[in-house]
């Protein structure tokens, strides 16, 4: 089996034909989404560079269709750069690195990651949005659990977000952490490791799972949040937090969408 068969075997997605069928660029997707940069790793061969467009294509079309968002939002106005298949971490199959802005996909691992990545990148970029006077390096959903220190900017789409961060990180009181942050700490206990239970990861796999439980199905944007070995061992929201989160979310992002065309 080669190196690029994973690209080569596709991705089942169901979402609208936003490009007819007809092979496009990384050039296209940065002049339609406004990124900040979009860099090729130097071992990807031009086979590979296509496949992956088209795939990068389709599926940032179909987050935008799922979150009802203009382009802008997914490149968040002009600040995120992409990577693919540059600089990779041993192990790491996708990762987002806040001192460049940049959401990196490994060539052959990355594909169900873009979603998961993209939050993270979101969440970096609304932290100052949601409170000016917070470190410009910090995510929202952190500077959230530490909100008191901080005085948040006043508007419905703040007060949206912040009612989804609650909802995801705290229980129904909200003076308790949610139960998925308890199934976090454990999986971190059997993992060894301090990174389940991290705000800014609890966020990231909570929006994984509203993309991934959408009608809108794309598998080189989400896979892995219902069947996998993690989403089995609690690593995702469940049952009825899962469908509240999914509410929370959505409507945070029509709202944000709309008040940007």
């Amino acid at each position: 089996m080669t190196e690029s068969s994973r690209l080569h075997r596709g991705f089942y997605r169901n979402g609208q034909t936003h490009r007819g069928g007809a092979d496009v660029t990384f050039g296209d997707i940065m002049k339609l989404f406004g990124f900040r940069t979009i860099e090729i790793g130097r071992w990807v061969t031009a086979a590979e560079q296509q496949l992956a467009a088209n795939l990068f294509f389709d599926a940032l079309y179909d987050l935008c269709d799922i979150l009802q968002v203009p382009e802008q939002v997914i490149s968040l106005k002009g600040r995120l750069g992409v990577a693919f298949g540059k600089g990779g971490r041993p192990g790491v199959c996708a990762h987002y690195t806040p001192l460049k802005h940049e959401i990196s996909l490994a060539k052959n691992a990355g594909a169900g990651s873009l979603a998961h990545e993209w939050f993270h990148a979101f969440d970096h970029y609304i932290g100052q949005k949601l409170y000016p006077d917070a470190p410009m390096q910090e995510f929202a959903s952190v500077l959230f659990l530490g909100q008191h220190q901080y005085a948040m900017q006043e508007h419905p789409l703040n007060e949206q977000l912040t009612r989804c961060f609650a909802h995801i990180l705290l229980a129904p009181q909200q003076t308790t952490p949610s139960d998925y942050f308890y199934q976090a700490v454990a999986l971190d206990k059997i993992q060894q490791s301090l990174y389940f239970a991290k705000p800014e990861e609890l966020c990231a796999r909570a929006f994984e799972s509203v993309i991934q439980d959408h009608p809108i199905t794309n598998h080189f944007l989400v896979s892995g949040t219902k069947q996998s070995s993690m989403a089995k061992a609690g690593a995702y929201p469940e049952g009825v937090h899962r469908q509240t989160i999914a509410n929370e979310l959505l409507t945070y992002f029509a709202w944000l969408g709309r008040s940007m065309v």
